[in-house]
C-alpha cells in the first residue's frame, strides 16, 4: 500500500511580497511556503490556520483555494509516500504584526522571509510542488 501524506500551505501576500520559510528538515535545507501536515480529524483549512498559529503565532484567515496537486509526487523524505499538497491564499486575520514590515522573522529554528512576488521564480523554492505553484500566485 502506498500511504498518502497530505500537506497544506498558506500563500501570504503583504505589500507586494510573499512569505517564504527557510528551514532544515531531516538534514536538508529547504525554502518553501509556510505550512505542514494535515493531522487526523482536521480539514485542510483548519490545518493551514493551525500551522500559521504554531509556526508564527499568527492568526490568519483563508481567503481562497489556490491549488491542489494534480500529478504524482513521491515524497523526498520517504519514497513509500505520495504527497498531496493543498495551497490556500491567506491574509492576516487582525492587524498586521510589526515583524511583517521587516525583511525576515526567526522563530523556532525557522526563518520566515518576504520575497517580492514579481521577482519570485520556481528556482527560489526547493520542493517540486511549490515550484509548480509559483506561476499561480497573484501579482506575478
Amino acid at each position: 500500500m502506498f500511504p498518502f501524506n497530505v500537506r497544506v500551505y498558506g500563500i501570504l501576500i503583504h505589500a507586494g511580497r510573499v512569505l517564504l520559510c527557510r528551514e532544515s528538515h531531516r538534514g536538508r535545507e529547504l525554502v518553501k511556503f509556510p505550512g505542514g501536515g494535515l493531522e487526523f480529524g482536521e480539514g485542510p483549512v483548519d490545518a493551514v490556520v493551525r500551522e500559521f498559529r504554531e509556526e508564527l503565532e499568527l492568526p490568519v484567515k483563508v481567503t481562497e483555494h489556490l491549488y491542489t496537486t494534480h500529478f504524482f509526487q513521491r515524497s523526498a523524505f520517504d519514497p513509500r509516500h505520495q504527497i498531496i499538497s493543498i495551497y490556500y491564499l491567506i491574509r492576516f486575520r487582525d492587524e498586521v504584526p510589526e515583524w511583517a514590515e521587516r525583511g525576515s522573522y526567526e522563530w523556532d529554528g525557522r526563518v520566515f522571509i518576504w520575497h517580492d512576488t514579481r521577482d519570485l521564480s520556481a528556482d527560489d523554492l526547493t520542493l517540486p510542488i511549490d515550484k509548480y505553484v509559483v506561476p499561480l500566485i497573484p501579482g506575478r
